[in-house]
């Protein structure tokens, strides 16, 4: 072999072996410079993950401790799923086995194990520990990282001042890293922080961020930007706007790999159907979301959406469920993290509807610290207002009045010092449900107040006017009242339209004479009377009760005709019915076609006049089951009936 062709030889064979070295490097760079500079978590996990295998072929723990550290990325628990946390986990704690444990490198890896640790148990020891070590060193990167990590586990609403001060902190370690990354970090937990708090300077903090990323973008801080955004759309009432936004971030959230993109926009798509009324349609979704393995180990608050909407959507075992989940051996358990006020929000609201009050007492024990916090969810990514407004809802639910109209008062001024419009909207609505249940002097004339400004809100912001069917009556009392051919049944606040029947017909004269029997004869005859005070009575069998009767009698034919083979109860109960009403109507009309008076017959009147209400309250209960429920309770029939609330 000549010399030139030696030399060839011996290159090619120190290329063959630098080229592992090269690749490794430009691993490491390349996943850097994805995660620091790009804010692109996808390509930076997926080049992390190449440079760890060249590292751990190739025999390199100082390049398998910062690939595995690149693997862990910019936020705490980006790994959900159990395998993926359990190999993070073990490659974590494989390089610390293998490195110098006084080194830099190995109290990096330290910290991101106690982070990582602290952050799935809802504690904050581990990783403030690591944090004085990072201080004691004289490493800036460690510095920066860990208290990053240690402002990452103390997002629940007892260390709002002491984030505050890890920011700036962060933000002064990020001059000595120069590390653009650590900037923005500081910056975007300082933005968090101020409306955590309900800083009225907040939007400075977010102005500054928005301007930093106009210069050099990063898009898994532009994604929490983006979220933000959303939020205060919220807030602004702009609902219509805001869903629109929620589409825009969930695509961001995408387009940076973020494992939050999805529950994320789903969060904010309850906060607004919760405010539009309509959280009920998403109750299919919510079943699904709930066991979603992308979802953070300390976040309950779809849990708490799922009671929430269950309740309003009548499925009252998987709200009751879904609440017991919750609150476990004891509501205080409950993880605290960034999404705690949020979902002990739900809790509240879940209790209400389900007229849970023991649950309320303890919500309110335990949200009581927090009364002028606003209920911030997530890195800002939604809010439901004060905290106080949750402290009145739980003291209505609890039977405290005095104390509910306290809390929503200042619910009320919290919310608009929030300028958060679809809250101050709400705060209104149950200020004058508390009002009115208290019932005391200046109530009525205070509870039609809030109402009348809470209809001006309502309508500047395009969402439905908070009427007094919409959130049903005073007190214990239900109502009922014709809506053109409907009958409106509210009670407390829930409320339902029912088609006309002559078993509503009955429950609406009930209803109207709470606590008063009346003969059963006389509801079939159409003669019970509204009420002494009230100075009227209904006519004898007129034209609308004949009317509603051949309605009867049409349905009950088509009922008939329709009925399978061996359902004879029920047709045996029907046929009944419409024999009866034949003979009512038979016996209705007196020389001229003259409507004359029911005859006296007691006993058939006390079988069609029960048969007529159960139905009624059958289709009641399928349309809201705990109205449904209450009335089945309150309302008897026999001889005598009578509709009896506590």
């Amino acid at each position: 072999m000549t010399g030139e062709a030696s030399q060839a030889a011996s290159n090619r064979r120190l290329e063959l072996v630098a080229q592992p070295t090269d690749r490794l490097m430009t691993a490491l760079a390349d996943g850097a410079h994805a995660r620091d500079v790009d804010g692109d978590l996808r390509t930076s996990r997926q080049t992390f993950e190449q440079a760890y295998q060249l590292a751990e072929r190739a025999g390199d723990v100082q390049a398998m401790a910062l690939a595995a550290l690149g693997l862990a990325g910019l936020w705490v628990s980006e790994r959900r799923t159990v395998t993926g946390t359990v190999l993070l986990e073990a490659r974590l704690e494989h390089v610390l086995s293998l490195l110098d444990p006084h080194s830099s490198l190995a109290l990096r890896v330290r910290a991101r194990l106690a982070g990582e640790a602290d952050y799935r148990q809802g504690t904050h020891e581990a990783i403030l520990a690591a944090l004085d070590a990072a201080r004691a060193a004289a490493d800036p990167e460690l510095l920066a990282e860990a208290l990053s990590l240690a402002h990452h586990c103390l997002l629940d609403p007892d260390h709002v001042e002491r984030r505050r001060e890890l920011a700036v902190e962060l933000i002064k370690a990020s001059f000595r890293t120069k590390r653009r990354s650590d900037l923005l970090m500081g910056l975007l937990w300082q933005t968090v922080d101020s409306y955590s708090a309900g800083d009225p300077h907040a939007g400075r903090y977010l102005g500054e961020l928005r301007d930093q990323l106009e210069q050099q973008n990063h898009m898994a801080v532009a994604f929490v930007v983006s979220a933000i955004d959303v939020m205060l759309a919220i807030r602004a009432g702009r609902l219509d706007d805001a869903e629109s936004l929620t589409r825009i971030c969930a695509a961001s959230g995408a387009a940076a790999g973020d494992i939050d993109h999805d529950w994320w926009s789903g969060a904010q798509l309850v906060t607004i159907r919760w405010y539009q009324g309509r959280l009920a349609e998403l109750l299919p979704v919510l079943r699904h979301r709930v066991h979603s393995p992308d979802l953070s180990a300390v976040d309950n608050s779809s849990v708490a959406a799922l009671a929430v909407a269950a309740a309003l959507g009548g499925d009252l075992r998987t709200a009751a469920s879904s609440l017991s989940a919750l609150c476990g051996s004891d509501l205080a358990r409950l993880p605290r993290s960034s999404s705690w006020l949020g979902t002990m929000n739900g809790v509240v609201e879940a209790a209400y509807l389900l007229g849970d009050a023991s649950v309320a007492d303890r919500a309110y024990e335990l949200l009581g610290p927090y009364a002028s916090l606003p209920m911030l969810g997530g890195l800002g990514v939604t809010c439901f207002g004060s905290v106080h407004q949750a402290l009145g809802v739980a003291s209505l639910t609890a039977g405290h009045l005095d104390r509910a109209i306290d809390h929503l008062r200042a619910a009320v001024q919290h919310n608009l010092a929030l300028a958060h419009w679809p809250a101050v909207l709400a705060a209104r609505q149950r200020l004058a449900q508390a009002y009115r249940r208290r019932g005391q002097q200046g109530d009525a004339d205070a509870g039609r107040g809030e109402l009348k400004t809470a209809a001006s809100e309502a309508a500047a912001m395009g969402l439905p006017d908070p009427d007094e069917d919409a959130r049903g009556p005073a007190g214990p009392y239900a109502e009922c009242r014709r809506v053109g051919r409907k009958w409106r049944l509210a009670w407390r606040d829930r409320s339902v339209l029912m088609e006309e029947s002559i078993g509503m017909a009955h429950l609406a004269v009930l209803v109207a004479n709470p606590r008063q029997e009346i003969l059963a004869a006389d509801l079939a005859a159409g003669l019970a009377a509204l009420g002494a005070a009230r100075g009227s009575a209904h006519p004898v069998l007129d034209e609308v009760a004949i009317a509603e009767y051949r309605n009867r009698l049409k349905r009950l034919d088509a009922e008939l005709a329709q009925r399978e083979p061996g359902d004879e109860e029920d047709r045996g109960a029907a046929q009944a019915e419409r024999e009866w009403l034949v003979a009512q109507l038979a016996g209705a009309a007196g020389f001229g076609s003259r409507v004359r008076s029911f005859p006296d017959q007691g006993e058939r009147a006390r079988v069609a006049v029960g048969k007529a209400i159960r139905r009624a309250l059958a289709r009641i209960a399928e349309a809201d089951p705990i109205l449904g429920d209450h009335l089945r309770q309150t309302v008897h029939t026999g001889v005598r009936c009578s509709y009896w609330p506590s």
